[in-house]
């Protein structure tokens, strides 16, 4: 199989400042590409930039969610380096742990709008240079596309969102000679993981249901270096840690199951009703 050769090319991530996105930059550096590191902060993204490389790393502050400052970012990437081959929509955030009932619409709408549309808008504003020059998209997704949502359901909702885009670009971007990979990520150990889940005791206890060798965490670099791999091999998929494979593939199966035993086991309704007693509560939303 030949690989796609990333020396040269230009690449876009979001939420790159940090966590997965600044490690899929730091590897796509290393392979020889340009980088612009976007994120919602500039002062962030001038740091990441300057931690990257002096001249093919460039910081761009930008609200994944507003469809014009995502046009102008792939612009200005233009303009500085050329063109655009590979984009990579990272950006996201979580919420608090809450049941549905309970979580407010503010916080409810802003994780669809960050972690869907964000996604959708970033992918929109890159296709036409990603089409152009035959590139490749990456949309991260999450383990959330095939597992239980309780307690996080509008993550849940946006990352199976992200999935169902991702196959559908595969497929549409095919006769162009460009392609698309859906990267789903378990516990990776990110300052959004460990705000969303260890600062929250609801969340931790949730884990606890989690059979633990689905557990592990991954450090950001083995995430990034991940979906670097799967842009060189235009891969469909990135999965890690691997072992969530199984439950991938058999997400037919074990989903059902899983739900089943969840709707009976009594400290998965314990939690449950924990969740649904968060009504009124602070959501703040971290990323």
């Amino acid at each position: 199989m030949t690989l796609y050769d990333l020396n040269g090319k230009v690449a876009l991530v979001t939420g790159a400042a940090r966590g997965i996105g600044f490690a899929t930059a730091q590897a796509l550096i290393e392979r020889g590409a340009s980088v612009v590191v976007a994120d919602l902060d500039q002062g962030a993204a001038d740091a990441a930039a300057a931690r990257l490389h002096d001249t093919r790393a460039l910081g761009l502050a930008v609200d994944v969610t507003d469809r014009g400052a995502m046009q102008r970012v792939v612009a200005t990437t233009v303009e500085r380096f050329g063109g655009l081959d590979v984009v990579v929509a990272n950006a996201g955030i979580a919420s608090r742990g809450a049941s549905f009932r309970a979580t407010s619409t503010e916080a409810f709408d802003r994780v669809l709008e960050v972690n869907l549309h964000g996604v959708v808008r970033t992918v929109e504003a890159a296709l036409p240079q990603i089409v152009a020059r035959q590139g490749h998209v990456v949309v991260v997704s999450s383990i959330y596309a095939f597992t239980n949502g309780v307690g996080a359901s509008p993550y849940a909702m946006a990352k199976a969102g992200v999935e169902q885009f991702g196959r559908a670009l595969r497929v549409e971007l095919a006769p162009k000679g460009a392609s698309a990979t859906v990267a789903y990520f378990g516990f990776i150990d990110t300052e959004m993981v460990r705000r969303a889940i260890d600062a929250d005791p609801l969340s931790d206890r949730l884990m606890e249901l989690i059979p633990r060798p689905l557990r592990k965490r991954l450090q950001p670099r083995e995430a990034g270096e991940a979906i670097v791999a799967g842009i060189e091999r235009r891969a469909p998929r990135v999965i890690r840690p691997r072992r969530w494979t199984v439950m991938s593939v058999l997400r037919g199966v074990l989903g059902p199951l899983g739900d089943a035993w969840m709707e009976r086991n009594p400290e998965a309704r314990a939690l449950a009703e924990a969740f649904d007693a968060r009504e009124g509560e602070e959501q703040p939303t971290t990323a």
